[in-house]
């Protein structure tokens, strides 16, 4: 919502993000297996550490929507007594990551907390870091779920790809060309949100609405306005474009706004309010979703601290707490689900202010 809101907006839902938004990893683990996945019991009434050294290695520094994500870390780390530290690219590519993983081994961090780029590309560096003992929390953007131990999920994917579909369907009435304005092509989350649009498109309900094409902005905001503009001129019956990005869906409001498309094609998909709060009002955009990005980074972090305290072992029904965001309960696949994402509009995109 980089590499994109729906339940803070979708939710947990949209969704990021303002550069990118999170998904669920696909089945394609097994090719990375080797991972150290701990055999030993959870004690979930095992005290919580203190000085737990945990870093954020999200998709790229410098994005709105990350830095949102990682400043909800920073404060359960806070709240908890633990270290927090904050390490990652300045570019959002597939192996951009893999050194920073490296060095967080050398460092002997306890916890390390990522939104992959590529969920097979941090691999390699992940087994080794979980071979040190290091636990490893994927956030927003999954890793293969043999790399890492537990994955904090924004929204269900399921759940956010439904959601831009819904939204999609509803701006364009029912029927017309749509094209997805995407972050990399590598990207988790976008990938797996995109394969259940795919899905939802394919029945018979939306049979009046056509995928005419999927442009990647490679969450970066210059490339995303171009292919937004790419898209428009390309598709001159174009309805809707849909963006799960919070970087492309920024660039692509940024160029309807003063082109002649404003009004004649609809604009959606997964960003922060504050990004396009001036697009709503302007009515660039009428409808768009996500969740809150902080509680995303706030829930991996008590997440990172509850393993690294051995209440939990990533294994599915096993239960922790989550400071002021109450209880959770580790889903199959490790997956632990923030909540649904929530939409914004002219009417209630004023009572928020992320």
């Amino acid at each position: 919502m980089t590499s994109r809101l729906l339940a803070g907006v979708l939710v947990a839902g949209l969704v990021g993000s303002l550069a990118a938004c999170g998904g669920t990893t696909k089945d394609s683990a097994g090719a990375n297996s080797g991972g150290t996945q701990s055999t030993a019991a959870a004690d979930p009434n095992a005290a919580a550490k203190q000085g737990v050294k945990m870093a954020f290695l999200p998709k790229q520094l410098n994005n709105p929507y990350s830095d949102i994500e990682v400043s909800g870390g920073k404060t359960a780390l806070e709240e908890l007594k633990g270290e927090y530290k904050l390490v990652g690219p300045n570019d959002a590519s597939a192996s951009s990551q893999v050194s920073y993983i490296n060095t967080l081994i050398q460092q002997q961090q306890d916890v390390i907390g990522i939104a992959a780029n590529d969920s097979n590309a941090v691999c390699p560096s992940l087994n080794q870091a979980r071979g040190a003992g290091v636990k490893v929390v994927a956030f927003d953007s999954d890793a293969a779920r043999d790399c890492r131990d537990v994955f904090v999920n924004q929204a269900s994917t399921q759940g956010i790809g439904d959601k831009l579909v819904e939204l999609a369907s509803k701006l364009a009435g029912g029927s017309g060309e749509v094209a997805i304005l995407s972050a990399t092509p590598n990207a988790t989350n976008q990938n797996a949100w995109i394969e259940v649009v795919r899905a939802d498109l394919a029945k018979p309900e939306h049979s009046g609405l056509k995928l005419v094409k999927i442009a990647y902005g490679n969450d970066d905001d210059q490339k995303s306005f171009q292919e937004a503009q790419g898209l428009l001129q390309s598709y001159p019956n174009l309805k809707v474009i849909i963006s799960p990005t919070t970087v492309g869906i920024a660039a692509a409001a940024r160029y309807l706004s003063s082109s002649s498309y404003k009004g004649k094609v609809a604009l959606t998909g997964l960003g922060t309010p504050n990004q396009l709060r001036e697009y709503v009002k302007n009515g660039t955009v009428t409808e768009f979703a996500l969740w809150k990005p902080a509680d995303v980074g706030y829930l991996a972090a008590y997440a990172g601290v509850a393993l690294a305290s051995g209440q939990i072992t990533g294994a599915q029904g096993q239960k922790f707490k989550a400071g002021r965001l109450g209880d959770y309960t580790i889903g199959a696949n490790g997956e632990i689900v923030l909540g649904p994402p929530t939409v914004f509009d002219s009417a209630n995109i004023d009572n928020f202010t992320f």
